[in-house]
């Protein structure tokens, strides 16, 4: 693998092209940094417009973001726009958000999760005074992760197994074999603290009573970074990358999907096959799709390390239900509907049991409501109001997957009774626009095998060294980006893993002289 595999940064020489597969953010971001080291890149999108899972959807005038919502490191943006001369703060309007977002329980009670220190101890000591000490113990277990799992980690290629290996006596000193509800539980005793100190890998598509502990240090990177608002919603963002690769000399594509991944005699990936045949050659191939997608179906099932057979023993993440809705004549209604509001329900260890275990519907649900019309009120008319709910349930392969094509609307309407009963009286009289996505919807807009809301789920086993790899070790030439690789899902996660590319991609001079073959099929 030496002779295609380099820690040097790329040398930017002329006449390189790269082809990016997908314009979600961790693409977009690899080929803002290939662009700003002198690459020509294509980005290829089967979507109509760039942003992959942060793309967006209007209907009867509300703005609908169709993914992520939270910005919770700008740092790894900055850091991104910096490597191409940019400044973020000057080109994206990013609004801190305090409080971060509030829990609530069924008993009424509430923890609004606060951006100053002293505030959010006095939130807990309200909450659950006894447990107080032991909120500031999981404080610190969070800034010990946050310095080895975050600082440490999350730009540092993993695809050698001595870089897993080095940190193992951290990991063994701060119990990253113990889950994160663990160790919450190890460190209160109030039910609902331990669901407000743990839940936190759900947003990656992790069950918190089987991952590791070191996501403990989310906790801290909140409390150091902020939670951020993105004006425009993270499709802005999106679209501004969109934007700077083009500047850039790069092409985006968009409406055009991959059929597969060229190889040539030698078994290196020179280029890619559209589904209409056009061929596209290219030095290096980038796949921000999942790598299951991306080494099953791209590859034709010709991959060796992650065949369809380790594929299939790989545990994914939970699908996600999200009900997209807009509202009229709500503006100032529903005080207590903040931005971001988690609905916990009524069973917490048994509701993870059921969606990531068990594999079925549960008659219950918690659920985490946007509603980003109170701090952008551009994404609705005006006096109106623009939401989603967003339920976890089960991915499509467990054995008897939920067929949502004939329940969807029937969990719609349930979703709609526990948001009528416990944050939005009154609801089904103001509901205009709605739309709902599944994990079935999931599995054929965004190609995710089985209808994972996040690709793998993040267990220590499936993690740094034993996730799929930002450089594949069955093709040469291939690289992967995106929240199925390292360092995962999340926007940190994804942006960051174009960092991690962009110390794996090979300083060579052009092997098959890509860009110029690219401008000859393209006339």
């Amino acid at each position: 693998m030496r002779d295609f595999i380099s820690e040097q940064r790329i040398g930017g020489a002329d006449g390189r092209h790269a082809v990016v597969i997908g314009a979600g953010l961790g693409g977009l971001a690899a080929a803002m940094r290939l662009g700003a080291k002198g690459w020509t890149v294509t980005v290829l999108d089967r979507l109509d417009m760039p942003g992959g899972r942060a793309s967006s959807i209007t209907s009867r005038g509300h703005r609908f973001d169709l993914g992520p919502t939270i910005v919770t490191a700008p740092a790894v943006f900055r850091r991104l726009w910096a490597a191409c001369g940019r400044d973020f703060d000057a080109e994206i309007d990013l609004r801190a958000l305090d409080p971060f977002y509030t829990i609530t329980w069924p008993d009424g009670s509430r923890l609004p999760a606060r951006a100053d220190p002293a505030a959010m101890a006095a939130e807990v000591e309200r909450l659950a005074p006894d447990d107080l000490a032991g909120w500031r113990r999981f404080q610190a277990d969070s800034a010990a992760r946050y310095v080895v799992g975050y600082e440490g980690m999350l730009t540092e290629p993993m695809h050698r197994l001595w870089s897993t290996i080095r940190v193992l006596p951290q990991f063994a000193r701060l119990r990253a074999d113990r889950s994160i509800l663990a160790l919450a539980k190890a460190r209160v005793r109030d039910p609902r603290l331990r669901m407000a100190l743990s839940f936190h890998p759900l947003f990656i598509g992790g069950d918190p009573a089987r991952v590791t502990s070191m996501y403990a240090l989310v906790s801290h990177l909140e409390a150091k970074e902020g939670v951020h608002y993105a004006m425009g919603g993270v499709g802005a963002i999106a679209a501004r990358m969109a934007a700077i690769v083009e500047g850039q000399g790069g092409h985006l594509r968009l409406g055009s999907e991959v059929a597969s991944i060229a190889q040539d005699r030698t078994g290196r990936a020179r280029g890619v096959t559209l589904t209409d045949g056009t061929e596209i050659p290219a030095d290096i191939v980038v796949s921000n799709a999942d790598p299951g997608f991306t080494y099953d179906r791209l590859l034709r099932g010709r991959a060796r390390r992650w065949s369809r057979r380790r594929l299939d023993r790989t545990r994914l993440s939970m699908g996600l239900f999200v009900w997209y809705f807009g509202t009229e004549g709500t503006r100032g209604m529903w005080p207590d509907a903040g931005h971001h509001t988690i609905l916990s329900g009524p069973r917490y260890d048994g509701l993870l049991r059921d969606v990531f275990r068990r594999g079925v519907l549960a008659d219950d649900m918690s659920l985490y409501v946007h509603r980003p019309s109170v701090t952008d009120p551009a994404v609705a008319p005006p006096g109106d109001d623009t939401f989603y709910a967003l339920s976890p349930v089960p991915h499509l392969r467990h054995p008897d997957p939920v067929r949502w094509s004939e329940m969807a609307d029937e969990y719609r309407a349930r979703v709609q009774a526990v948001l009528e009963e416990r944050l939005l009286p009154g609801l089904g009289d103001r509901v205009t626009a709605s739309m709902t996505l599944t994990p079935e919807d999931f599995r054929d807009r965004y190609l995710s095998p089985h209808g994972a809301g996040f690709s793998i789920e993040p267990r220590i086993l499936q993690s740094a060294w034993f996730r799929p790899h930002n450089v594949s070790e069955d093709v040469p030439g291939l690289f992967l980006v995106g929240a199925g690789t390292h360092p995962g899902a999340g926007l940190p996660g994804v942006v960051a893993s174009a960092e991690v590319l962009e110390r794996l991609v090979p300083q060579l001079e052009p092997v098959a002289n890509g860009a110029e073959q690219y401008r000859r099929a393209a006339e």
